[in-house]
């Protein structure tokens, strides 16, 4: 999400001066700071403002925490091998764990908004009214954000003690849930390209037409189907050589684009999964996707990693 250097400046300048202020800081005056950031991230990513100051509350223990108070860190959000930034390490599951550390509170909770808007187990959540603050609760807990058994019920009470709900209510949201981005497009015709065939369906994502394969498909048996040459089809599919398919994969029978749809900026890494996978998935050429990411020799992503799909994000 692109976020503007005048609004990165104000809250880095209200930052400084809110950790400078003596004391502890009060439930009440954590949610007068912070409620308008949350209520700007419900516009741009979809989650309640209501779930996200319930969730910075507990996370930073209103703000008082060692990571919130030298870190800026709200909720609790680790390195991993995509972070660039400053570093703040921290005893938490291991010792010394790597933080990140961010020259203002917004960066943390931009990043909040992304760790669950762009990782696939909370993708759910988005298809939920953002006004069901228990529904998000519950399926945040469901979804094993914390391993707390009670988890859900406290961000529950925190919203109701504070009527944190009325936040929700009047603001609207401004994009799609990512199910609707990612929702394949069914082509009805395709005759300019001359790609009909009638036992299969035909499919575009980001631009880019695809079939999903049967069983003992093959890229020569389909590159023959649809009168493409199979040097041409590996290489809209980034592979080297043909191979027996796994029933329902994707296969593209056009290039794939260089960046991904401006709604789907990045994508967070699942266990195990590698970058052409990635690619596949968002109909992304795999070496503009390695570009991106600084990852040109063949390695492979990490779980929880951020994977740009465009560029590297403005914040």
């Amino acid at each position: 999400m692109i976020k503007t250097l005048f609004t990165g400046f104000l809250w880095l300048l209200t930052s400084v001066v809110f950790s400078q202020q003596a004391g502890k800081i009060t439930r009440e005056e954590y949610i007068a700071h912070y409620k308008d950031l949350a209520i700007k991230q419900m516009k741009e990513s979809g989650i309640p403002a209501s779930i996200t100051l319930a969730q910075g509350c507990l996370e930073s223990g209103n703000g008082n925490s060692r990571l919130s108070v030298e870190g800026n860190n709200h909720f609790g959000i680790k390195c991993h091998s995509s972070w660039t930034g400053e570093r703040i390490y921290h005893d938490d599951d291991a010792l010394q764990e790597c933080f990140r550390k961010y020259t203002s509170a917004e960066g943390s909770y931009n990043d909040h908004s992304d760790f669950l808007r762009y990782r696939d187990r909370y993708k759910f959540l988005f298809d939920l009214p953002p006004t069901d603050y228990k529904a998000w609760a519950h399926g945040l807990k469901k979804a094993g954000y914390a391993t707390n058994p009670s988890y859900a019920e406290q961000l529950i009470k925190i919203i109701e003690d504070y009527k944190l709900y009325l936040y929700d209510v009047d603001t609207p949201v401004d994009v799609p849930p990512p199910s609707k981005i990612e929702k394949p497009k069914q082509v009805e015709t395709a005759s300019k390209r001359r790609l009909i065939v009638i036992n299969r369906e035909l499919f575009e994502r980001n631009g880019a037409l695809y079939i999903q394969t049967r069983t003992n498909d093959t890229y020569e048996l389909i590159a023959n189907e649809y009168n493409i040459k199979l040097k041409r089809l590996l290489a809209y599919n980034d592979e080297q050589s043909d191979r027996v398919l796994e029933k329902g994969q994707v296969v593209y029978l056009s290039k794939k684009k260089r960046k991904a749809d401006k709604l789907q900026p990045i994508h967070i890494a699942n266990d195990n999964e590698t970058m052409w996978q990635i690619a596949q998935r968002y109909a992304v050429r795999l070496k503009s996707i390695e570009n991106y990411n600084n990852m040109q020799d063949g390695r492979q992503p990490e779980e929880g990693q951020e994977i740009y799909l465009r560029n590297k994000m403005s914040r």
